[in-house]
C-alpha cells in the first residue's frame, strides 16, 4: 500500500488533506465562527501542511496510516460518548426505586 501511495501523489495528497481537515474540524475547531478571510487562510495553511506531509509520505513514512489511526480513535471516543449519553438518558427516564 505504501508503494502505491508513493506512486500516486495526487491521491495521497487528497487523502492527507481530507484527513487533516476532518481532524481539525472535530478536535480543534472553536465554537465561534471565524471571519471568512481567516478561514480561507487556515485552509491554505492546511493545504501547505498537507504538501509537507506528502513529502514525508513519499519518503516512506506512514503519514496516511497514522492519520487513519487518529481518525479511528476519534470515532471510538465519539461512539463511547454516544453510548454513555444514551445510558444516562435511559437512567433518567426510568428512575430506580430502592
Amino acid at each position: 500500500m505504501q508503494n502505491w501511495l508513493a506512486e500516486h501523489p495526487l491521491v495521497s495528497y487528497l487523502i492527507i488533506f481530507v484527513l487533516i481537515t476532518y481532524v481539525y474540524n472535530k478536535v480543534f475547531r472553536v465554537r465561534q465562527k471565524m471571519p471568512l478571510l481567516k478561514e480561507i487562510l487556515l485552509y491554505i495553511l492546511m493545504a501547505l501542511g498537507s504538501g509537507m506531509l506528502l513529502i514525508f509520505q513519499i519518503d516512506k513514512l506512514p503519514i496516511i496510516q497514522c492519520l487513519l489511526v487518529a481518525v479511528g480513535l476519534m470515532l471510538m471516543v465519539r461512539i463511547r460518548y454516544f453510548v454513555e449519553d444514551r445510558q444516562k438518558r435511559k437512567g433518567q427516564n426510568n428512575p430506580k426505586t430502592p
